[in-house]
């Protein structure tokens, strides 16, 4: 079944970070980056049961897929996916998600 992808507000602050962020040393990562993601985030549509239970969660409906070395967090729903995070990997994942509201 199909699901339609939305995208929290924090999630697309947290890619524009992390797109700047690499960006300062190489542009072709960072665009490579951003590329791989929406096409991860795409395949959610169809696919959103792939990513793993988020252990910091312990729900099935929360889950996550990796892009390098950064966690894409999302809720799956009924009809939809919620993209809710994109967080690099090395980081705290509580003071990281806590930064904004989700």
């Amino acid at each position: 079944m199909a699901r339609k992808v939305i995208w929290a507000d924090a999630a697309v602050v947290d890619l524009d970070a992390a797109a700047e962020y690499i960006s300062k040393d190489s542009p072709s990562y960072a665009a490579s980056l951003v590329l791989q993601l929406l096409e991860a985030a795409r395949s959610l549509e169809n696919l959103s049961e792939r990513g793993r239970t988020v252990p910091e969660f312990k729900q099935g409906s929360i889950r996550e897929i990796f892009i390098y070395s950064y966690r894409l967090i999302y809720r799956i729903e009924k009809h939809h996916v919620y993209i809710l995070a994109f967080i690099h990997g090395r980081r705290d994942f509580g003071s990281a998600w806590d930064e904004r509201e989700r």
